[in-house]
């Protein structure tokens, strides 16, 4: 299963990923409906920066494979999706009690105040899974893989800068 991993000394801290998600959940999928349209669209990732603002994380639901979000979930509007492997929520069954919220170890399920549900990274599954913020970040911090993939080639980069001499 593909997962969308973030290479963290890549990452600016721009934010176009968050940009990109709202865009792609918004009813207009533009930037003017996202923002200014009568149903605001909420990112599904939020990038998260160190006090020094040296460190810059994009952090987005990690689909668990045993969700404490699934088990905290009253209603069963999270559920851990058979066909996909992905943690989903049904926005119709979620009553916004944000138990969800608050058991999420990521602190990756966002309270949409206006809209009384939660919402979190579904992978765009409704954009062809092909992740609005992966096909927007300008330098390749996040990427969608499989996790061994990923591992390789974090270790191709790491491999490089030692030859180089920049890594001890």
């Amino acid at each position: 299963m593909k997962q969308i991993l973030v290479r963290s000394n890549r990452c600016l801290g721009c934010k176009t990923c968050e940009l990109a998600c709202t865009i792609a959940h918004s009813a207009g999928k533009d930037i003017f409906s996202a923002f200014l349209g009568g149903d605001k669209a909420v990112s599904r990732v939020q990038v998260e920066t160190n006090a020094e603002r040296s460190i810059n994380l994009p952090v987005q639901c990690r689909h668990c494979r045993e969700p404490k979000c699934v088990n905290a979930c009253m209603t069963g509007a999270m559920h851990l999706d058979d066909q996909t492997g992905l943690v989903l929520n049904r926005e119709e069954k979620c009553v916004g009690c944000w138990m969800c919220v608050m058991v999420c170890p990521y602190g990756a399920i966002v309270p949409s105040e206006e809209q009384k549900v939660a919402i979190k990274c579904d992978q765009c599954l409704s954009e062809g899974h092909e992740p609005a913020c992966v096909k927007a970040c300008p330098t390749k911090a996040i990427m969608f893989m499989e996790i061994s993939a990923f591992d390789k080639v974090v270790k191709q980069e790491f491999l490089s800068k030692f030859i180089m001499g920049e890594e001890a």
